[in-house]
């Protein structure tokens, strides 16, 4: 069965999935995992959270099973085309995509299909030096990636990067993952590096890590004029703030020591 467990480090938010034996994400899986996020996000002192997995495995891949049952709801009518536009695992998404502070993915092991969408899905991507399985395989079985892969994938790497991944259901290892792009870093160990970048956030305002991966987050879904309008509008709402006024005092009180 399906678990969840949350614990804090400091103002980091350590949310692990674990599944066993095979931990695959399920539905029940991905309503636990959403509501761990979204607690977090909602928590005024966690200024980052790291998602992570159990057993050497992230997430091996969404259960075939439960897709294989929706298969069966659609060829009898019980599941609607609108349907696939909500549920669980479009809620786990949503959770780590639009929460206002960084997720990062410490990828600890074999992350395939599902479990890669949910990586792709949050704003920054560590891997494992030891991952020997990473990728979106589900065009091997029949289908696609149909939880966000197809889009977010592309964005990440560009398209032809992406269709050629994509098409031929290709999995990597964390070394080729980091070459192209797959993931941000690689590691000896996922999560002691997950800490030490979610660190990086704790002295910077709340305010203005939320603006920025909203801003960027909603970069290629608009036009280039629309895009900077909200930037200037936000910038301005930010600078509304005391602390980013404090922020700055202190950058040039300390002689503009931007390492501090």
């Amino acid at each position: 069965m399906a678990s969840v467990t949350a614990e804090t480090r400091g103002r980091t938010a350590i949310i692990r999935y674990g599944n066993p034996p095979r931990h695959y994400m399920t539905g029940e899986g991905s309503v636990q995992l959403a509501e761990a996020i979204n607690q977090a996000a909602g928590d005024a002192p966690v200024s980052a959270i790291v998602v992570t997995g159990t057993d050497d495995v992230f997430v091996r891949h969404f259960d075939v099973s439960e897709i294989v049952q929706a298969g069966g709801a659609v060829a009898a009518g019980a599941l609607k085309r609108e349907n696939f536009e909500d549920g669980p695992f479009v809620q786990l998404q949503d959770a780590c995509f639009n929460a206002p502070k960084p997720v990062i993915a410490a990828i600890n092991g074999t992350c395939m299909g599902g479990g890669f969408e949910i990586a792709l899905a949050c704003d920054l991507r560590v891997a494992a030096d030891a991952v020997e399985q990473l990728g979106l395989p589900e065009t091997r079985i029949g289908i696609f990636p149909g939880g966000g892969g197809t889009q977010r994938l592309p964005r990440v790497i560009g398209e032809a990067a992406a269709l050629d991944f994509i098409l031929r259901g290709r999995v990597v290892g964390a070394a080729d993952a980091l070459a192209m792009g797959l993931v941000h870093e690689t590691a000896p160990d996922a999560l002691v590096r997950a800490l030490e970048i979610a660190a990086e956030f704790d002295g910077k305002g709340a305010e203005r890590v939320a603006a920025a991966k909203r801003l960027v987050r909603g970069a290629l879904a608009r036009p280039l004029d629309e895009g900077l309008k909200a930037e200037r509008h936000t910038f301005y709402e930010v600078l509304k703030t005391d602390a980013a006024m404090d922020a700055m005092g202190e950058f040039l009180t300390t002689g503009e020591d931007i390492t501090r």
